[in-house]
């Protein structure tokens, strides 16, 4: 196929990219942290973690579970928390067992909890204590047979560790009463794990590495299996396309955005760790008091984010105030930056926002804008090296130029598929290795690509994947509602809302009642903000809710 994106890129940067660098994730962490040994790896709240640090710690949580808890290659691990040094040791301790990573969102519900860990089978989880309460009532449902916990300040030295632990559970009571029979600490686990022989696992490229959990259209999340493979593709493709424009072991990051989600990941944690970069990792970036105060001193040139949140900084005067003297770019990902907010930032940080595309499924940058624009460019821009990208019509054959259809991909960071789930995979990725992403968009005559649409019954709340069909089950849940429909309408701050039109007996049943029932359910970005209440729903013939009726008219 003609690749008419080729002739917009910098001649610095490569059409393909040699994956054979690296067998595996394994080979990154090693090779990038004895190359930098000396230099800090990360910091987070006023501690710093060395590259040397890294490996000695990560090495000795990995021999804990291969010896300890007698662990073995393939066998999955769930990680629960927030950013902290804990995460990146807990995270290569896993891979460098051998083991398969399984990210959980910290703030799921029981539900969604309940479900993600025993859909993967995983056998250990690492968690943060904050959410032990929730962790502890859904074990007994799930095949969790190790727990590993760890507290905030875990990683920080004495006494500034014990006073932000005491503050934490009982001056703030962040952490609820909980009673996990036989958890182990995770500072016990580094203790012992010091003491004991750690055996380098056999890890070839298309081992799983990840179990990266996604919604689906049917409301149930999937697994996406992403390979070592997969995951050193999609570094080294993000390296090929914006290294040119790094300070590469001379980068200050900021990384605000979790580490759970696989755009933090593959790109703020593993492309940053590859070049020897400096990464800043933000606990709550909701607390933008906190958030502000990490940020001065520390003379950031790269900051990772999404729209949600250059909105929210944009607002504090403290922020508008630092320091941006070192600043020298942003990457957003996650959602669709708005070119007003894109702008404003731009204007008050000197930072131009190059946005980047992306799918978990495909571990997960696709495409993104170029490393020499020195502004916001609009669209998602071309794709990354080794990629290839299409639009195409029902029939899957390819459309020309400026035709909307729906947007397919192929390249070495595209999934093995989804976990035990042969169906679903069979429908996104065909024989010769096309996944279809379910996105309409359009390619202009460069190669640039835009999004126009999501033929996905999907809703993007602040980089969050919400999906309607899920929703829709839990509002029907409740005994007063006997119908509803749920769609995403755009919103200034977080791309946009969840919006649920409900039908109901009880006259008496108010918007409150209703997210009150949806709390019990879903995470907080899930529950419906605005709520409508209908007499009926408009249907088609054979009984099916017509939901592009109740999308409101475009004057």
């Amino acid at each position: 196929m003609e690749k008419a994106w080729l002739k917009k890129y910098p001649s610095d940067v490569p059409e393909f990219i040699d994956i054979s660098q690296y067998d595996s994730i394994l080979d990154i962490v090693e090779q990038s942290c004895e190359k930098h040994a000396d230099s800090i790896a990360f910091l987070n709240m006023g501690a710093t973690l060395t590259f040397r640090q890294l490996e000695q710690q990560s090495r000795a949580f990995a021999a804990y579970l291969q010896h300890d808890l007698k662990m073995q290659p393939g066998d999955r691990c769930a990680i629960m928390m927030p950013n902290l040094l804990q995460y990146p040791i807990a995270l290569f301790g896993i891979l460098r067992a051998g083991l398969i990573a399984v990210n959980v969102n910290p703030l799921y519900t029981q539900r969604e909890l309940q479900h993600q860990l025993t859909d993967s089978g995983a056998k250990m989880i690492v968690a943060i204590s904050n959410f032990g309460a929730n962790l502890e009532k859904v074990l007994p449902q799930t095949s969790i047979e190790h727990v590993i916990m760890t507290n905030i300040g875990d990683q920080l030295q004495q006494p500034k560790r014990t006073m932000v632990n005491f503050a934490v559970k009982y001056v703030k009571k962040m952490i609820p009463d909980f009673n996990i029979e036989n958890a182990i600490s995770m500072r016990k686990v580094l203790t012992a794990g010091r003491k004991l022989m750690y055996n380098r696992p056999s890890c070839k490229p298309e081992d799983i590495a990840y179990l990266q959990y996604t919604g689906g259209t049917t409301g149930v999340a999937k697994g996406a299996m992403l390979t070592h493979r997969n995951i050193v593709a999609n570094v080294l493709q993000v390296y090929g396309q914006f290294s040119p424009r790094t300070l590469l072991s001379k980068d200050h990051v900021v990384t605000p955005l979790p580490l759970y989600h696989i755009f933090a990941n593959s790109v703020s944690l593993m492309f940053i760790m590859m070049i020897g970069g400096r990464n800043l990792l933000i606990t709550n970036p909701r607390d933008m008091d906190g958030f502000i105060k990490e940020l001065k001193g520390y003379p950031f040139t790269i900051f990772f984010g999404l729209n949600t949140l250059f909105s929210g900084m944009l607002k504090n005067e403290k922020f508008r105030a630092l320091d941006f003297s070192h600043a020298r770019f942003t990457i957003a990902g996650g959602m669709s930056t708005q070119e007003d907010v894109a702008k404003e930032w731009q204007a008050v940080t000197g930072m131009p926002v190059v946005e980047g595309y992306g799918l978990t499924e495909c571990s997960p940058v696709v495409c993104s804008g170029i490393h020499t624009q020195q502004a916001y460019t609009a669209g998602i821009g071309v794709p990354l090296p080794s990629t290839e990208m299409r639009v195409v019509n029902n029939d899957k054959q390819a459309l020309d130029i400026n035709i909307v259809g729906e947007l397919q991909v192929r390249g070495p960071q595209v999934m093995s598929g989804y976990w035990k789930q042969a169906q679903a995979t069979a429908e996104s990725i065909d024989a010769d290795g096309w996944f279809s992403t379910g996105d309409m968009a359009r390619m202009d005559k460069d190669g640039c690509f835009f999004i126009v649409d999501r033929k996905k019954d999907m809703i993007l709340v602040s980089g969050f994947n919400v999906y309607s069909v899920e929703i829709e089950e839990i509002l029907r849940l409740h005994p007063d509602i006997e119908e509803a429909a749920v769609l995403g309408l755009p919103h200034q701050v977080t791309g946009e809302q969840v919006k649920a039109f409900i039908c109901s007996s009880n006259k008496a049943l108010t918007s409150k009642d209703v997210q009150t029932h949806c709390r019990r359910y879903l995470t907080a970005y899930k529950v419906p903000r605005d709520i409508e209440f209908r007499d009926e729903l408009p249907k088609s013939p054979v009984g099916k809710v017509l939901k592009r009726e109740l999308l409101p008219v475009k004057s």
